[in-house]
């Protein structure tokens, strides 16, 4: 007889299989969109620091950081090993390779965060909006802590609450940069609803199609990332969906029945 556990972790192991199944998919799409990738847009050499997501380390963004590289960016690694979240030492640690990575570059940083690693850049921007060029996020869950199915690991890996009061005080405004949130209506981890940034003058969403893990190499969100990182310092504008974009790119303002979600206003954690 089957017991209400295995049946837990038969389901629990048959998800996992479908996420990995999802991700390879996107990795082998990516690769065969690799000359459709060529006319993303080239950046003009300025610094990228990009920073993975929870249990994840920089071998996670390697794609991300190496199809940056290519188009003119110095994509860097966050160099701390596996992101366990935010632990005595850690922001400390972040805010002083920023620092590093701008001495180094002359210039202002962009940051790119995947999931936890998009709060990260949200709270450096807001500790360091003189220093950071722009945001961009993938897949992050800006609102609503425990919306996701990642809740519980975070605490147990940063022993720290999800719903974190400080931490939502910092990560919960918009950055005061140009800040871009990319995320998919089918991502397994982190609800959309959780991802939709407030949109302003130097804010925006941007909807891909695929999965949360395979964010970091989706080739819908490695051409959004590198258009936004393209754009020239202090002449942001909004992505645009015109022509073969609009194929490619959903259109994020359509509605569906969970409005609730979409502006709510709680705090903010991974």
């Amino acid at each position: 007889m089957t017991g209400p556990t295995q049946t837990s972790n038969s389901s629990a192991s048959a998800r996992l299989r479908l996420m990995a199944l999802r991700a390879g998919v996107e990795l082998g799409t990516s690769l065969a969109a690799l000359p459709w990738l060529a006319m993303a847009p080239r950046g003009d050499g300025h610094a990228v620091l990009v920073l993975p997501g929870l249990i994840a380390s920089d071998g996670s963004t390697r794609v991300l950081r190496d199809f940056l590289t290519g188009r003119g960016y110095r994509a860097k690694g966050w160099g701390l090993g596996r992101n366990f979240g935010p632990r005595p030492g850690v922001e400390r640690a972040m805010l002083d390779t920023l620092d590093r990575i701008g001495d180094e570059s002359g210039g202002k940083v962009s940051l790119v965060g995947w999931s936890l690693g998009g709060l990260y850049a949200r709270a450096l921007a807001a500790r360091r909006p003189d220093a950071v060029r722009s945001v961009v996020t993938l897949g992050s869950p800006i609102r609503d802590p425990r919306a996701t199915a990642a809740w519980r690991l975070y605490e147990f890996t940063s022993h720290k609450r999800a719903d974190d009061p400080e931490d939502a005080r910092t990560v919960g405004p918009t950055p005061p940069v140009p800040t871009t949130s990319i995320y998919s209506r089918t991502d397994e981890i982190v609800p959309w609803q959780c991802s939709i940034e407030r949109e302003g003058p130097r804010s925006e969403n941007i909807e891909v199609v695929g999965s949360h893990i395979g964010l970091g190499f989706n080739p819908a969100a490695l051409f959004a990332v590198s258009d936004r990182l393209a754009q020239a310092e202090g002449r942001w504008q909004r992505f645009e969906r015109t022509g073969w974009r609009q194929f490619v790119f959903p259109d994020p303002q359509r509605r569906e029945s969970s409005r609730r979600w979409a502006w709510a206003e709680g705090p903010i954690a991974a």
